[in-house]
């Protein structure tokens, strides 16, 4: 690889670095490539990417962004796979390394905070920003939508009234 080629790629794993919710490295030593396509079809279905990069080339990106100092988990083959949204990437990494056992975690970051790999985990059992935004939703909508039945019970009431009155004048 040129030096020119280099810059390139130590310039888009700085911007996709910058821009991550969180980052999961993992080595990846004799996984097979179905299934590497498998954990990078799941993370890009959830909104996240999977890079295979350079140990030096993936240290040099990551001095120049805000993210936390882990650049001591670049040690022999290793994944980065990363997503704006916090709880993505440690969710499905790791889901797939508890099914793969070739897939090892090392550790990550969220912002700036460094993690390891028991980090990751407790991470990944949180609830996504979706998941969130639905939960909070329902607890708004829930006294709304108690409001406008009690609104409405009172109305609905005097209904019923008016109606068997009606019934019973109708029958004498």
């Amino acid at each position: 690889m040129e030096r020119a080629e280099k810059r390139v790629v130590v310039a888009s794993l700085q911007e996709a670095l910058a821009g991550a919710g969180s980052i999961v490295v993992a080595h990846n030593t004799g996984l097979s490539v179905a299934a590497f396509t498998d954990l990078r079809q799941q993370v890009k279905k959830a909104g996240g990417k999977v890079k295979v990069a350079k140990n030096r080339l993936a240290k040099l990106a990551l001095k120049e962004t805000d993210v936390a100092d882990i650049a001591g988990l670049f040690t022999g083959p290793t994944v980065i796979a990363y997503a704006e949204d916090p709880v993505v990437a440690p969710k499905i990494a790791a889901a797939f390394a508890e099914k793969n056992q070739k897939f090892v975690i090392l550790g990550g970051a969220m912002g700036q905070t460094a993690l390891d790999a028991d980090g990751v985990k407790a991470l990944a059992t949180m609830p996504s920003l979706d998941e969130l935004r639905a939960k909070l939703a329902g607890l708004v909508k829930q006294p709304a939508t108690n409001i406008a039945s009690i609104l409405v019970q009172p109305g609905a009431g005097i209904a019923r009234v008016l109606k068997a009155h009606a019934e019973k004048s109708e029958a004498a």
